[in-house]
């Protein structure tokens, strides 16, 4: 079997996405060391309202560039929305907080990141795949593929990166 996309789901809505803003609540309650250095509380803000706005992701890299990310639920996902149109954040990862400058990945890239972060979180990225749509045989080359299919953004600290 090779990859294939079975049904992209749309961003959560209602209770669903009640559940998966819970991890925001350990963070305004300071607990948000608690949950690693795998996941951050990014602070954007919204491309309608102008309002900041936050939602929990997972790091999947960590590097001396910065911390990326992957948009589980595509380009329609709200924060990614967000970043897009006004690339200056705030990210917390564990205890550390810090501005930074959302940068989107080229498709290879982040098929490359994909590629590394599956077989060290197997389970983990089997979930994300179920969970984002789409079914692998659990090979390397099918997470490469599913990581040209899902947009990666790179959260620079700092100010913005010159051009």
């Amino acid at each position: 079997m090779t990859m294939e996309i079975v049904n992209r789901p749309d961003p959560p809505a209602g209770l669903r996405r009640r559940l998966w803003r819970l991890p925001i609540l350990l963070y305004r309650l300071g607990l948000g060391p608690l949950l690693g250095s795998r996941v951050m509380l990014l602070t954007h803000t919204g491309r309608v309202s102008g309002l900041p706005r936050r939602a929990v992701i997972e790091v999947v890299r960590h590097d001396g560039h910065g911390y990326v990310a992957a948009s589980g639920f595509g380009p329609k996902a709200d924060w990614y929305r967000n970043v897009m149109a006004t690339p200056r954040v705030t990210v917390q990862v564990g205890g550390r907080r810090f501005r930074a400058t959302a940068v989107p990945l080229e498709a290879a890239e982040g098929a490359e990141i994909m590629a590394r972060y599956a077989p060290r979180h197997p389970a983990a990225a089997r979930r994300l795949c179920r969970i984002m749509g789409f079914a692998v045989d659990g090979s390397v080359a099918d997470y490469r593929e599913v990581g040209r299919h899902i947009p990666f953004v790179r959260f620079i600290p700092g100010d913005a990166p010159s051009s």
